[in-house]
C-alpha cells in the first residue's frame, strides 16, 4: 500500500512538472467529436462538398486537435479547414489564419471575410503576413501548426522555406506538432509541376522539414489513392489525386 502511495504521488509530481514545462497540456486531456463538427447543421453547402475529398473527419482526428488549443492555419486561403479547427478548439481556443497579401489579391478577394462572420470563426484571427516570416512576434508557444496542399505553392513563388520552416519550428511550443498534406508528385519530379500539376514530391517535404529540425511521428493513408498515375493537374484528375499527410513534432 505504501509503495502505491509513493508510486501515485510520484505520477502526480511529474504530471504537475510537465504542466509547468508545457510538455502536457490541459487541452491535450480533452479532444472533440469531429464527426459532430463536421455534421454541425451551420456549416455551407460548399463544404460539404469539399469534405467529400477532404475527409474532414478522419482529418481532424489524425492531427489531434483538441479544445482550448492555440493553432496556425498556413496559407488559410478561404478558409475552409480553418473553419474547422475553429471549431474544433472552441472559444477556449485560437486559430491564427495566415495568408499573404498576394494570395487575398489573387485567390481569395472577400471570400474569407465572408467566413468570418460565422459564429464559429469568433476565435479567429486573420493574420497577413509573408510566408518567410508568417508569424506575428507576439505569438509563441502554439500547439499546433498545419499546412494544407499548399506547400508545393511556397516552391515556385519567392520564398525562403528554409527561413520559413525555422520560423514556424520556433513559434511551436515543445511537443507541438505540424501537419502537412499536399498532392503527391511521382518520384523525381520534385518540386518541377508544383506550378503545372500543383503537386511535389513527398521526399521533398520529408527533407525539408527534418532540416528544420522536426520530427516524423505518424503518416496519414485516409488520402492516398495509389491509382493515380499522379501525371494531370490535381483540377483535372479523371481519379481521385493521391495525397500524403505528414504529422511532425518539435521535439520536448
Amino acid at each position: 500500500m505504501r509503495k502505491q502511495m509513493h508510486y501515485r504521488a510520484a505520477v502526480a509530481v511529474f504530471m504537475f512538472s510537465m504542466l509547468a514545462a508545457g510538455g502536457i497540456t490541459a487541452q491535450e486531456t480533452k479532444a472533440p467529436d469531429y464527426e459532430a463538427i463536421v455534421a454541425s447543421p451551420d456549416r455551407s453547402d460548399a463544404d460539404r462538398q469539399t469534405d467529400q475529398r477532404r475527409k474532414p473527419a478522419k482529418m481532424l482526428a489524425f492531427i489531434g486537435v483538441k479544445s482550448g488549443m492555440k493553432v496556425l492555419d498556413m496559407e488559410a486561403n478561404a478558409g475552409y479547414s480553418t473553419e474547422l479547427l475553429a471549431r474544433a478548439v472552441g472559444p477556449g481556443g485560437t486559430v491564427y489564419a495566415q495568408d499573404t497579401a498576394g494570395i487575398i489579391e489573387r485567390f481569395v478577394k472577400d471570400k474569407f471575410d465572408l467566413r468570418a462572420q460565422k459564429p464559429a470563426m469568433k476565435n479567429v484571427v486573420h493574420v497577413i503576413r509573408d510566408f518567410d516570416d508568417p508569424i506575428p512576434p507576439d505569438v509563441k508557444g502554439l500547439d499546433l501548426i498545419t499546412f494544407f496542399f499548399a506547400y508545393h505553392d511556397v516552391t515556385y513563388i519567392p520564398v525562403d522555406r528554409a527561413t520559413m520552416n525555422k520560423k514556424m519550428f520556433a513559434a511551436l511550443r515543445p511537443g507541438g506538432f505540424l501537419v502537412i498534406a499536399d498532392h503527391s508528385a511521382k518520384t523525381g519530379d520534385g518540386t518541377t509541376v508544383a506550378k503545372t500539376l500543383h503537386r511535389i514530391e513527398e521526399s521533398v517535404v520529408r527533407q525539408e522539414m527534418e532540416n528544420a529540425g522536426f520530427k516524423l511521428v505518424a503518416e496519414g493513408d485516409f488520402l492516398r489513392n495509389p491509382d493515380d498515375p499522379r501525371e494531370a493537374v490535381v483540377f483535372r484528375s479523371s481519379v481521385p489525386v493521391d495525397q500524403f499527410v505528414l504529422k511532425y513534432q518539435k521535439p520536448l
